[in-house]
Parts: C-alpha cells; structure tokens; sequence
C-alpha cells in the first residue's frame, strides 16, 4: 500500500517537471539566461551589443598591430646581429675549409709546416695589412695568373687574425647564385626567413646597404674597417649583368673606402674586370701576384719535398724541373710530391702542349666552316711564336754578355704591339681568359706560365711549322673591295704556279 503510494507521487512529480518544460519551450523564459540573450557577450561593458563587437575588434587589431611592430623591430635587430656575427673570429666557413687539413694532420707535418716559415714571400706584407684593416681610404685589386698564390696569401693573413673582421666571397656568373653565396658569406637570408616577406625575392643590393649598418656599429667597437673578400672576379660574365654587377660593386666600394669603415679585396686571373673598372676608379689600388724567381723557386722546390717527407733530389734535377715548370707555386707543389721530378715535369709540357694544340692547333686543309676558328688560331700563333723568338734572344744576349739569366723570366711585350702582332683587337681577351697568355697592370702581355712557353717552343721548332702558319695566314686573307657604286664590275684574274711534286 506504501509502495504503491510512492510510486504515485513520483510520476506526478515527473509529471509536474514535464509540464514545466514544456511551458518554458512555449514562450517562458529563463531568468538565469536573460542577461546572456540581451548583451551577446560574456563580460558585457555597456548595454550596446553592436559597440561592444566593435571594441572588442579594435583592441584585437591594436594587440596584433603592435604585436607585428615587435616582431619587425627585433627581425631587423636580429637581421644585423647575425650579419655582425659573420665578421666575428673563427666564424669564416672558408678558412675553416682551408684548417680542416691541418687540423687533422700529424704532428711531424705541422712541424714541417712551422719550419718553412722562412719561405715567406714578400707580398705576404701587404696583403696583411689589407686583410688587417691597416690601410685606410682604398680598396685592391689582387690580379695574377692562376695558380700563383693569391688566395693561399689571404688565407694566411686571415688565419694570422683568426678572420676577425673579414669575410670571403666568391664569384659566379649566375647572379642568383653569386645572391645566394653573398647571402652565406653575410649570414644574411634576405628576409626569406621573415614572415612578412616570405615569397619576395630580394637584390644584393638590400644585402650591401644592411652591410654599411654593420660595419658602422663595427667599425664603432673596434676602431678598424671590415673587410670583403671578392675571389675569383673573372667568373662574372662580361656582359651587360655582370658589368652592371661590377658596377655596383665598384660604387660601394668607392663610398666605403673615402668612409675609411669598410674596403673590398678584390682576387682575378683574368685583366677584363681590371680594365673595366679602371675607369672610375678613383681609390683603386692594384697588387700585382707573379710567379716565383728562380732561385726563390728552387729554393721553395727543396723545402717543400722536405716538409712531405720525399726523397732527397739533387740540386741538377731541381733546376732542370724549376726551368720546365717555372715559378708557378701550383705547379711547384705538384712537383714536390712527385717520385722522379723531372719525369712529372716532362709530362706537364706534353699535356699543356696537347692541351694547346686542342685550343690553337693549326689545320693544314681546314674546311670553310671553321674558317673563323683557324683565324683566331693563326692570329694566336703568331703572338706566341713571337714570345718563343724573344725567350731565345734574350737567352743569348745574357750568354754572350756574361751575365746571369733567369730561366724562368717570360718574356713580355706591350699591349700595343700586341695588336700589330696578331693584327685582330678582338682576340687578346679571349687568349687572356683561356688562360694561354696573361695580361699585366701595366698593360703588358706575356705567356700565362713557363709551361705554356715551354709547350709552345716545342710546337714553334717543329719542321715545317712556319711555312703551316704561313699558309694559313694565306688561306685566312680576305680582300675587302671599297668605293663602289651601282653597276660597277670586278675582275678577278688568278694564276696559279707550276704544281708541287
């Protein structure tokens, strides 16, 4: 009976709820909700509904403005910190590249190493006060045939400071990859990083101007200009990109040389970028690296195989080897790793030899269609016949005179007399940049090494040789006809000779 009652009043009281709910879902409204439906925000400021969205978007948009003015100011403040930091000691990667050898080499080759000091070279001076800030007002040239020791002289006085205030950039004839290594050398990433500007894609100009900022806050800390290295000039193309690329280089250049803050060292094989900036240049100077004397050569020669721990060789097969090979400290350092000298040295001439003949070889019964390439070849030869004919001659008026000769010493001829030799204008820069003759700063030509005169005796003393070149200066003549109108005629008459048996 009890049971049964309570069972009653629980349905009448679920009964009683539903109802209820019911009546709220008809039309009733919630007390506890009411200021939630009216206001439409969970802390409401005023009674406006509209001015709150509105307040609230403005303090939004002011949080993220001023949060992007934070972000930019501490980007750019970074973006400096970093570049600064490539200008730090020991950061370079290019003398870390250039330690690495050493590093991992054995006690008795760094002791060698250490004993060879005295074989110091006397540009080695210069070059470190360049390198060192030293030198004030100007900027530099470091011209020089291609192995002759330019960059082994930067690395060593960088290596001497430990790259402190100085970083190392190569050259490339792709201007996005020349972008991209100048990036590297600054640590610098043209705002690809950023968030801002993510797909833009900056010049090296953004790169050179974030570089003057630097060096002013270096040159503020330290008291001494930092220093660019540009290796390898030659590599940017000559034409209109890569003029216009040294033409900018050249600007700033100018600008932080008279600022005394900053200067550029500049490292080439080839004479074109030389002569083309030489025209405004005002604060140029130009270092001229050659080749080793003679008996600076073979004096380096025996130290060197000494230091890899070589056999001893005679003082006869070094001169003879110095005398094929030359100053060229590339080839000396080839040579002092060689069992039999004299046999690697005679191997050298045959290759550059080979090598040249592939460049310049003369065709007795060439075809019409490389007409143009057997002019730029008998044009070549007629410079280099000329540089073996000025060799011997000198040879023997130092003989017959008594006096001592340098075996070594190329012969050279101005740039002038140069153009009546090869009678082509156009042909000078192309033998310069393929690295068969070399053109000094003061504009004189001579063999771009010792085994390029050597390979081309060789050829030169061949029989036959000059009635070859003869022919093919022949065969390459050409006959220009001027001063005619219309309608006027040309008779050509040619008589041939009685035929060679």
């Amino acid at each position: 009976m009890s049971v049964t009652s309570s069972l009653n009043a629980t349905q009448s009281s679920t009964s009683k709820n539903d109802n209820d709910n019911d009546n709220c879902t008809d039309g009733g409204e919630q007390p506890s909700r009411a200021p939630y439906v009216r206001t439409g925000s969970v802390f409401p400021i005023s009674s406006s509904t509209l001015f709150d969205a509105a307040l609230t978007s403005i303090v939004g948009l002011g949080i993220v403005f001023l949060g992007g003015v934070a972000y930019i100011a501490w980007y750019k403040k970074n973006v400096l910190d970093k570049i600064e930091k490539a200008f730090d000691g020991g950061y370079d990667p290019v003398l870390a590249l250039a330690d690495f050898e050493k590093e991992t080499s054995s006690k008795r080759l760094i002791e060698n190493d250490q004993s060879m000091e005295h074989l110091r070279r006397k540009e080695q001076d210069c070059v470190d006060n360049i390198i060192k800030g030293n030198t004030r007002g100007h900027y530099y040239f470091l011209i020089g045939p291609k192995g002759g020791g330019k960059s082994t002289l930067i690395l060593e006085a960088m290596r001497a400071i430990q790259a402190e205030g100085v970083s190392v950039l190569d050259a490339h004839p792709d201007l996005e990859v020349f972008r991209l290594r100048l990036g590297k050398a600054l640590n610098y990433e043209f705002h690809e990083d950023s968030q801002t500007l993510l797909f833009q894609r900056r010049d090296p100009k953004e790169a050179l101007n974030k570089l003057e900022k630097v060096a002013l806050r270096k040159a503020k800390k330290t008291g001494r200009p930092l220093v660019l290295v540009l290796n390898n000039v030659q590599h940017f193309n000559n034409n209109e990109n890569g003029r216009n690329m040294l033409l900018l280089l050249q600007q700033k250049a100018e600008a932080w040389a008279a600022s005394g803050m900053y200067h550029i060292a500049r490292v080439m094989d080839d004479f074109w970028p030389c002569l083309l900036m030489h025209k405004a240049a005002n604060r140029m100077h130009v270092l001229t690296i050659g080749d080793l004397s003679f008996e600076t050569a073979r004096h380096a020669l025996g130290h060197m195989r000494l230091a890899r721990n070589k056999p001893h060789a005679d003082q006869s097969t070094i001169d003879q080897t110095v005398t094929l090979v030359g100053g060229r400290l590339s080839y000396l350092s080839h040579m002092a790793q060689m069992e039999d000298m004299l046999r690697g040295a005679r191997d050298l001439v045959d290759w550059e030899r080979e090598w040249l003949l592939s460049q310049i070889g003369l065709i007795p019964d060439c075809d019409d269609d490389v007409m143009d390439e057997q002019k730029w070849s008998t044009c070549s030869w007629l410079l280099l016949r000329e540089f073996v004919r000025l060799h011997k001659e000198r040879q023997r008026e130092r003989q017959a005179a008594g006096l001592p000769w340098d075996p070594t010493e190329l012969p050279s001829i101005p740039y002038g007399r140069c153009r009546q030799i090869m009678t082509r204008t156009d042909f000078i820069e192309e033998l310069d940049r393929t690295n068969i003759i070399s053109i000094g700063v003061k504009l004189d030509v001579r063999p771009d090494s010792m085994l390029i005169l050597q390979a081309a005796r060789e050829v030169v003393e061949e029989e036959g040789f000059d009635d070859l070149l003869q022919n093919s200066l022949h065969r390459t003549r050409e006959i220009a006809f001027k001063d005619f109108n219309t309608g006027d005629k040309i008779r050509l008459q040619v008589e041939k000779g009685p035929s060679r048996s």
